[in-house]
């Protein structure tokens, strides 16, 4: 499940752990920044960057939640899913 979203739309396939190809993400992040940009902005798309390659990444490999799965967390709080889930 994607767990955040991109400010700057910002998405891409894979999450790499070559130091080459991070390098030109953040070149790329950079670009994509406004020019009054703080490090926190920076941080923030980075991470939320990381978070849906990594749920992308479990989609692929089948890790998603079932509807069953889902009314069922949400019966845990009370809550009843009236709507079909597609």
């Amino acid at each position: 499940m994607v767990r955040g979203y991109c400010r700057s739309g910002c998405v891409t396939s894979e999450m790499s752990t070559n130091v080459n190809d991070i390098k030109q993400a953040l070149h790329a992040l950079a670009d994509q920044l406004p020019d009054n940009a703080t490090w926190k902005d920076v941080v923030y798309e980075a991470y939320v960057r990381q978070e849906i390659e990594a749920s992308l990444s479990e989609a692929r490999r089948g890790e998603v939640a079932t509807p069953d799965d889902v009314q069922a967390a949400f019966a845990k709080w009370g809550v009843q899913v009236g709507a079909e889930m597609a």
